[in-house]
């Protein structure tokens, strides 16, 4: 009798595709990178090496207007996503934080999920060659005790400037060290 597959995993890859759009991010990410006081000292008390909004700012559409034009994409994106996962929502999925994260040669987050949300994701805003990509962890893996190696227990998707990757926020995830001689720019985000 044939088998067939249960429970699969969705994992979305999108774009930006206003370049101009990419522009401006950059610029309110880098001018946020450099005025946030309260987010740079967090970056340094908790080894984050580079800048990351995700503990000081939770208003970022209001502060920049390519941010706000960022969330009503995402917004669609999101939506998309939420129907290709086969959601049965009472409600749409609605953003409850977005940050800015600049990180530095040499930097990496490691492996995590994001609670109490329901989608998560990412918008590479600069991805020098080399910056590294996302790691996503097969969900089983703590269930598979004895089970032989299979060569698909990490899955490694390679960022693009513009690439918008989504996941169920449950789905164990971390970032590479970048290994560029630049920053790696992205802005990640909650919906639930």
């Amino acid at each position: 009798m044939p088998s067939r597959t249960l429970f699969a995993t969705h994992f979305y890859e999108g774009q930006l595709t206003e370049a101009a759009l990419v522009e401006e991010l950059l610029d309110a990410c880098l001018s946020l990178a450099q005025e946030d006081r309260a987010g740079r000292a967090w970056s340094k008390a908790h080894g984050y090496r580079g800048y990351t909004s995700y503990a000081s700012l939770n208003d970022l559409p209001q502060r920049d207007p390519a941010i706000a034009d960022l969330v009503k994409i995402l917004n669609r994106h999101v939506a998309a996503f939420a129907q290709e996962c086969g959601f049965q929502l009472e409600r749409k999925l609605r953003l409850d934080s977005l940050w800015v994260n600049v990180l530095k040669p040499g930097g990496t987050h490691s492996g995590h999920l994001h609670p109490h949300s329901v989608v998560s994701g990412t918008v590479y805003i600069a991805v020098p060659p080399g910056s590294g990509a996302l790691k996503l962890e097969d969900p089983r893996l703590p269930m598979m005790m004895a089970a032989p190696r299979r060569p698909d227990t990490f899955v490694y998707a390679e960022p693009a400037p513009g690439s918008i990757f989504l996941w169920e926020s449950w789905l164990r995830h971390e970032v590479m060290p970048n290994a560029a001689r630049e920053d790696r720019i992205g802005i990640s985000f909650n919906y639930r």
